[in-house]
């Protein structure tokens, strides 16, 4: 141990100086002993805090669900195994059609129309008769032209053709 320096000031009495030396040594001997009084452990986990029970409780939600759909694809693998992946093949369903009502109302004014068109062809008379026809065609016969067109691409002539 060091010795304590001499203060500036002479002691008056020798047994107040040892009695002051003795007090500074013991200090010393606490300060060189003391313990650290900071605190650096790491703070106490609480485990019902860490724990996260909504998300324990969803994930055993969604593991029950993957466990009822693999039992279920396992019952349809086995039965498949058991018939020997016979399926029965049939569609038993009825199409049905969005217009249909639609479609058979038009279908309906179609063949209502289609007996009258019949009535009215053996209602209606001709335009023409038949014996003014004969009598045109009699008139254009015994006169015909004498210049006849013939149209060619691009240009359009006429050509004299020989009178009977």
């Amino acid at each position: 141990m060091h010795r304590v320096p001499r203060l500036t000031t002479p002691w008056a009495n020798r047994d107040l100086q040892r009695a002051w030396e003795k007090t500074y040594q013991d200090h010393r001997k606490k300060v060189q002993n003391a313990q650290p009084l900071v605190d650096t452990h790491p703070p106490q986990i609480y485990s019902h805090l860490c724990l996260k029970f909504k998300k324990l409780k969803m994930e055993e939600e969604r593991l029950s669900i993957i466990d009822r759909n693999n039992y279920l694809l396992l019952q349809r693998v086995a039965s498949a195994m058991k018939t020997r992946g016979q399926t029965d093949g049939r569609n038993n369903f009825t199409q049905r059609s969005l217009n249909r009502k639609s479609r058979e109302q038009a279908f309906m004014k179609v063949q209502k129309q289609n007996q009258v068109f019949p009535e009215r062809l053996r209602s209606s008379e001709p335009r023409y008769r038949a014996q003014r026809r004969r009598e045109d065609m009699a008139a254009v016969a015994s006169h015909p032209c004498k210049r006849r067109h013939t149209w060619r691409k691009g240009t359009c002539s006429t050509f004299l053709m020989p009178v009977p």
